[in-house]
């Protein structure tokens, strides 16, 4: 199976109008796909960004032809009601000509306590996030949509602007409990660590005729610098090394900044490619290729680092082609 090589438009280190510029440099390099956070706070506060992505997406829609569109991933179950998730997604979708594809997961702390509702503990979190993606399903079909669930309800929704195809939908999943919740309403997977045996349960789970997709992601640090690389990588992305179940617990920047404060530049580069070395990100990329994922999408650490990426990426590319038949 190959492998087809995307690239992440993180909206927690750059701002908007570089995201859009960014977009357009990608759709130039030759990557087919790019996928966007959807964060309110940055992970750290060296990275000191964080725009809205569905608004900085329309703008990508627009400024780009080809690109493949995705985020990854929305969480309806806090700061958006399902019910407006879907509408978003709708609307990108026409927007985009079909373009658009929504990843959903169930959230960080980070992101969604900031409407003052709390964080539910992980099960009651599985809870609504069902009910979601129950929602979203049946707007996205089309038709007027009644919904009483334990936690939301919908009256008589209906969505007047779809696009010619219906939006894809995608779940992030970490584990069986995950997998059975959001795996039956789902067309692809997103993961973000390269799991087999999470990939075939997928599979399973959703009882289709052929594998869906599965669209990984991996932070590289690419700079002509190998030490520079790794500072940067550690500076912004020493949040990584926490593993997403602490990940999706801590409630803001500072408390990422205590969890991380041990952390070193050489564990980071332990678990990152730094540099320039083109073999370093091929086996990095390959454990995703041999779990079976279709898609992966690469994130540049730091806005500052952006352009030499992106200078470097037809190279890049290629060699992940050849490896991987990308």
């Amino acid at each position: 199976m190959s492998l087809s090589i995307g690239c992440t438009l993180m909206c927690e280190q750059s701002p908007p109008t570089k995201l859009v510029s960014y977009a357009q440099a990608a759709e130039e390099a030759g990557f087919p796909f790019a996928v966007m956070s959807d964060h309110f706070n940055p992970w750290l506060k060296e990275q000191g960004h964080s725009p809205n992505a569905w608004v900085t997406l329309g703008a990508v829609a627009q400024a780009t032809q080809t690109l493949e569109l995705m985020t990854y991933v929305t969480c309806p179950i806090g700061r958006y009601h399902p019910a407006v998730v879907a509408q978003q997604a709708a609307t990108l979708g026409a927007l985009s000509e079909g373009r658009f594809s929504l990843g959903l997961g169930a959230g960080e702390n980070l992101n969604e306590h900031v409407v003052g509702e709390g964080w539910d503990p992980v099960n009651v979190r599985h809870e609504r996030f069902s009910e979601a993606l129950q929602i979203i399903s049946a707007l996205l079909d089309g038709g007027y949509v009644n919904f009483v669930g334990d936690h939301y309800r919908v009256d008589s929704a209906k969505l007047w602007d779809l696009p010619e195809s219906r939006v894809p939908m995608g779940v992030a999943v970490s584990g069986p409990q995950s997998i059975e919740v959001a795996a039956p309403w789902a067309d692809f997977m997103i993961a973000v660590e390269p799991d087999g045996d999470a990939a075939t349960a997928f599979d399973e789970a959703t009882r289709a005729m052929t594998p869906a997709r599965k669209v990984g992601q991996l932070p590289i640090s690419w700079d002509t610098d190998a030490d520079r690389a790794v500072a940067r990588a550690h500076e912004q992305f020493r949040w990584f090394a926490g593993g997403w179940k602490v990940n999706a617990e801590l409630p803001g920047p500072s408390a990422f900044d205590a969890a991380t404060q041990f952390v070193r530049p050489e564990d980071v580069a332990d678990q990152i490619p730094c540099g320039n070395d083109i073999d370093a990100v091929i086996e990095a990329v390959r454990p995703f290729a041999e779990a079976g994922f279709t898609d992966l999408a690469l994130i540049q650490i730091g806005d500052e680092g952006q352009d030499p990426f992106f200078e470097a990426a037809p190279d890049i590319l290629a060699a992940l082609e050849q490896e991987f038949g990308a």
